[in-house]
């Protein structure tokens, strides 16, 4: 009789876990629809920009791009890089809350919004480099590799000689579709991070709220052997859902006009927002 049960049951945990892995499998090797949209193109070409806006609607399982293969090279992430770090920086104590305040060193910086103490939204927003190099010099090497591998960030390349700059120049890299994937492991509470940094993040991330939508979300700009390259990631809450989006731009031409290339990564990303009806 107990050899009979014993038989059961370890038929039973057998079933059980095949069951699970079958699952697991299933999930691995579902597909997400991507469509190319020759409308995204057609934005991107009348800004006087080489690039790729990515848009994913997790409601429908699909990616929306004018041109997939730009988002496989992968760049630097530059300053979208402060979404992460900021997290990292609250997790590990470093920025103690919303109301820690970064102190200007009276020198003059490359913005002249840096030039003057910044609480931890205004340091985000302005994109306060000097700011997140000293976040980053006091997490460390060791805690920032740690904490980067935990949250599945990209490929970054992190050592001592660069703990300052390696999301600025240097080899690290991150593809649209990493961004977007990190950002929806954020927002559906994936990432091994606390309830507290991600109801600070809620708030240091929003850039735009309006009647119709709730945009959130990071620029980032490098500059690479003379070569600008433009972020815009985040994601939208539009009509009960939401929308995970990342754009990567070129200027056409290697002369630039800084600002009016800064101001079309946020209304190109904007335009394929609206061509897709996803914000009226």
């Amino acid at each position: 009789m107990k050899l009979h049960f014993l038989i059961f049951l370890l038929i039973c945990i057998t079933s059980c876990k095949n069951e699970k892995k079958s699952a697991f499998t299933a999930k691995l090797e579902k597909k997400s629809n991507h469509i190319n949209k020759s409308e995204f193109q057609t934005i991107i070409d009348n800004s006087n920009v080489i690039g790729s806006i990515v848009i994913y609607d997790p409601s429908q399982d699909t990616y929306y791009s004018n041109d997939f293969n730009w988002d496989t090279q992968g760049n630097l992430p530059a300053s979208t890089f402060k979404i992460a770090n900021t997290i990292i920086g609250l997790e590990t104590g470093v920025i103690k809350n919303d109301s820690t305040i970064f102190k200007w060193d009276g020198e003059d910086k490359w913005s002249p919004l840096w030039e003057q103490d910044l609480v931890l939204r205004d340091a985000f927003q302005y994109s306060c480099v000097p700011c997140y190099q000293e976040v980053a010099a006091t997490i460390g090497t060791k805690r920032m590799t740690e904490y980067v591998e935990k949250l599945h960030y990209g490929n970054l390349k992190i050592d001592s000689t660069n703990i300052t700059n390696f999301w600025l120049e240097g080899e690290s890299r991150i593809s649209q579709t990493q961004q977007i994937d990190f950002l929806k492991r954020y927002y559906d509470d994936l990432l091994p991070i606390s309830a507290k940094t991600k109801s600070i993040m809620q708030d240091v991330m929003l850039v735009t709220k309006t009647t119709n939508y709730n945009l959130s979300g990071k620029t980032g700009l490098s500059n690479n052997n003379n070569q600008y390259n433009g972020w815009f990631v985040g994601f939208i809450e539009a009509k009960d859902q939401v929308y995970f989006f990342a754009t990567n731009l070129e200027p056409k031409t290697s002369k630039v006009n800084l600002k009016d290339f800064i101001d079309t990564r946020k209304k190109i990303t904007l335009a394929a927002l609206k061509e897709l009806n996803f914000i009226p």
